[in-house]
């Protein structure tokens, strides 16, 4: 029932991207990502440097879902497909360096940061074993007759326990969950945001992979999965739902206090791009640049946007709009 879902529920898309990431250690926020991207790629000064290789790796991986969307237009979700947005979200990051878009041909294993392969919690098979088990890991992935969420959860297990990268596994992985859904017209868009629940319950989450190679606990996994997709997705609803609600009662306002014609095209533009660089808007708008700027100046003196750096000589000023990022992020922290 959402309209416009690309761009009313982009922030969902971008607090996915975070949350997936995060589990693999990062710390940006989706603040942080937004008011970067607003930036064109700049920090502030307040943001410690470490943070930029955070930044773009969820930058890329909001990319690669992207473009894997795009690429299921025409292709079906597959190891070729895989191997392409691997390479996305490795590109120009910290794990460049480790064969974007390749099948590792080294030993890999999961442990403590520098640990050896004797002190690792789990090692993946062999590299030379890698390209027959990930085909038959893709014929399962096209299989008929499974029921689909416990098809998904064995998929998702799987994948991560063949480890077939040398990094992104894991945010790969959870990549897959909505582009299944999507290819299985389970969902309309590959827009479901599992990754909340697996960073609540991060210790779980892998001890329950881990179980599936030690002892063969499918039931434990797939019972831990399932429990994730429907918790999500009762909390996807529910935000979704809070931000159509939020659409509706801005629409009206911003019609009211603006006069404007172009009022839905400017609040379209701003729940797509929540924080965002006053010369963006006025370029980017779609809307004359001095009914642009007059529309700017109203909802920012009703109090709908906050400033989020002031704009001095040639720098413009970045505005945010705290009430659909608060309600993205569960918590008042704009």
């Amino acid at each position: 029932m959402v309209p416009n879902a690309s761009i009313l529920l982009s922030p969902l898309t971008t607090q996915e991207a975070v949350l997936s990431s995060r589990i693999e250690g990062t710390q940006a926020t989706m603040g942080e990502v937004l008011e970067f991207e607003a930036e064109g790629g700049a920090i502030r000064e307040n943001v410690p440097e470490a943070r930029r290789d955070d930044i773009q790796e969820v930058l890329n991986y909001r990319k690669a879902m992207f473009q894997a969307e795009k690429l299921l237009e025409t292709l079906p979700l597959s190891q070729r497909l895989i191997r392409n947005i691997h390479g996305t979200l490795l590109d120009g990051v910290r794990g460049e360096g480790k064969a974007p878009g390749e099948y590792r041909r080294i030993p890999n294993w999961i442990g403590p940061a520098g640990c050896t392969v004797e002190g690792a919690r789990f090692v993946p098979i062999s590299a030379e074993k890698l390209p027959n088990a990930m085909g038959q890991w893709e014929k399962f992935l096209h299989a008929e007759g499974q029921d689909r969420l416990v098809q998904l959860a064995i998929l998702h297990a799987e994948f991560e326990a063949l480890h077939p990268f040398l990094d992104g596994n894991g945010r790969l992985g959870r990549m897959l969950v909505p582009l299944f859904l999507w290819q299985n017209k389970l969902l309309k868009r590959p827009m479901f945001y599992v990754s909340a629940y697996f960073e609540r319950h991060r210790d779980e989450y892998y001890d329950r992979l881990l179980e599936v190679s030690r002892s063969d606990d499918w039931t434990g996994w797939c019972g831990f999965f399932l429990k994730a997709i429907q918790n999500q997705a009762e909390e996807n609803q529910a935000k979704a739902t809070a931000i159509l609600e939020l659409y509706e009662r801005m629409k009206g306002r911003v019609v009211e206090i603006t006069h404007s014609k172009y009022a839905i095209l400017a609040l379209d533009w701003i729940f797509g791009r929540p924080i965002f660089k006053s010369t963006d808007f006025v370029i980017g708008a779609r809307i004359p640049e001095p009914s642009a700027k007059r529309i700017l100046a109203v909802i920012r003196e009703e109090g709908l946007l906050k400033s989020m750096v002031v704009g001095r000589g040639r720098r413009a000023s970045v505005f945010g709009f705290p009430e659909l990022l608060n309600l993205v992020e569960g918590k008042t922290g704009f």
